[in-house]
């Protein structure tokens, strides 16, 4: 069992927490000798799931922009390399690519050094094998090792360095040259503006990509990594980064825009009038794509995706819509599911931009799907057609929020749970609410025309305690009706700081 200390560290399926001083409050817990340990941890990990001895481990570490990044990546490759490890150092690197490196190099296990979205303050490790992205259950051994204070026995390995971005890069060139297949094959994007928003992450090598392509890329915003992330927040949920895309399509009077998040495992998009192509858009937009030559084929969504959504997957694009659960992990997970069943599930994706494709190894690469999104927008110009003309006729809501209630109790999740009990119980008795048939997280309730025009859903958080409320409405006004009918019932609630 992990105590108190080293359970602080699991974030789902990665490892975080504060890297560096500056923000009050927040003491630096990710020291020199904890990442060692988490080192030596994953060490051990890896070597029992391939079968091998530490000392003939082939592992490499790659970083976003972060400050504390040179550091934590030094330590890592140094205790890799004590036990024996041969440790190929990426240096600046996205996320994806690391797991690429389990394909291209061979690697038998990838380190990222990241933190996401998070403040800079913060950092963690990210763990790939060639099987993917590992369980919560494998985070808990690596620090339950690490905790314990076990290492692998010494031997002496090497640390040498590798440029794999410069061959990731190539391969997503490759991608667009194939899917866009112009008459002049080498530059493809030659006559089209396309505008990067990297937010000072890593994801400023995707304009080089493009530049390379043949595209204008001038009035790209913040590609130089800076992990102090002085100009936004670099996510595509947030709203003053999105605001900083739509800009920058706009002045630069651009086809198409994209942004990423630090380790560009998320993307977005902005289409040439400026608007955003993000979450439900952004989902409906790569449901599309991800359908063609999967006809009737399923895709796996988070919980908080619209009923219009829903209805443009089933009866515009002939799909089936299958809403599972939040987290990233969660939806990847159950598309790898449904595929081992034998079921046609194409993609799986988040609407915080995680969007992993069965044709790219279910790996959520925000630069794949801008790549993709791309070659479809190259491939619409011949027939004289925009990129959004496809989600033209997704409804989306007029009235939307998220409240976030504060839950109490100790147990935060037995608390949470039991409100989720009750919920479900009063929405069976209470007149004009319809639960959800196809509901698999929290509550989702539906209301008519007279009573909101829309839906709610509340559930407990993947790791807080928190529980997120979400409403959406097709009306005006509607967002408040729903609230106040759902009030009704939380104010009889106890645990829940409303």
């Amino acid at each position: 069992m992990l105590n108190d200390f080293y359970k602080q560290f699991k974030s789902g399926t990665d490892i975080r927490g504060v890297a560096v001083e500056g923000v009050k409050g927040q003491d630096v817990n990710l020291t020199d000798e904890v990442v060692a340990s988490m080192a030596q941890g994953f060490a051990l990990w890896l070597s029992a799931k391939v079968n091998k001895p530490c000392d003939r481990l082939k592992v490499t570490i790659g970083r976003d922009s972060r400050i504390s990044g040179p550091r934590i990546a030094q330590i890592v490759a140094d205790e890799l390399k004590s036990v024996g490890a041969r440790v190929l150092n990426c240096s600046l690197a996205s996320t994806p690519s690391m797991f690429m490196t389990t394909v291209d190099l061979e690697a038998d296990g990838a380190v990222m050094i990241t933190a996401s979205h998070h403040p800079f303050n913060r950092n963690g490790l990210k763990f790939f094998t060639r099987s993917g992205g590992l369980e919560g259950t494998d985070i808990e051994q690596i620090l339950e090792y690490a905790q314990n204070g076990k290492k692998a026995p010494a031997a002496s390995g090497v640390v040498e360095n590798c440029n794999y971005m410069a061959q990731y890069k190539e391969h997503l060139k490759d991608i667009i040259k194939k899917g866009v297949c112009a008459e002049n094959y080498d530059k493809p994007l030659d006559g089209f503006k396309i505008v990067v928003d990297a937010g000072n992450g890593v994801g400023g090598f995707y304009a080089d990509v493009l530049n390379d392509l043949g595209a204008d890329t001038a009035g790209s915003r913040y590609l130089d990594p800076d992990g102090m992330f002085p100009n936004h927040v670099p996510n595509p949920e947030n709203k003053e980064a999105m605001k900083s895309i739509c800009e920058a399509v706009k002045e630069s009077n651009a086809d198409l825009g994209v942004i990423f998040d630090t380790d560009v495992d998320r993307g977005g998009a902005v289409d040439k009038s400026g608007n955003e192509i993000n979450r439900n858009r952004l989902v409906a937009l790569a449901s599309a794509i991800a359908l063609e030559g999967n006809e009737g084929g399923t895709i796996v969504t988070d919980s908080i995706t619209s009923s219009g959504l829903k209805e443009f997957i089933e009866n515009d694009l002939g799909g089936k819509h299958y809403r599972y659960r939040r987290g990233y992990k969660n939806v990847i997970d159950k598309g790898l599911e449904l595929n081992e069943k034998g079921i046609n599930c194409p993609l799986a994706i988040e609407t915080s931009g995680h969007a992993a494709m069965r044709e790219n190894y279910f790996l959520d690469d925000g630069a794949y799907l801008c790549t993709k999104i791309i070659i479809k927008m190259a491939q619409l110009s011949k027939e004289h057609r925009s990129i959004e003309s496809i989600t033209a006729s997704l409804k989306e809501p007029v009235e939307e929020t998220e409240i976030r209630f504060e839950i109490t109790e100790t147990d935060f999740r037995a608390c949470g749970e039991r409100i989720i009990n009750d919920l479900t119980a009063y929405a069976e008795q209470a007149e004009g609410w319809v639960l959800a048939d196809d509901n698999r997280e929290g509550v989702r309730v539906s209301f008519g025309e007279d009573d909101g025009n829309g839906w709610f859903l509340l559930r407990l958080s993947v790791h807080d305690p928190i529980m997120p409320l979400n409403i959406e409405s097709d009306s005006q006004g509607g967002v408040e009706i729903i609230k106040n009918k759902l009030y009704e019932f939380l104010k009889t609630t106890e645990g829940l700081k409303i």
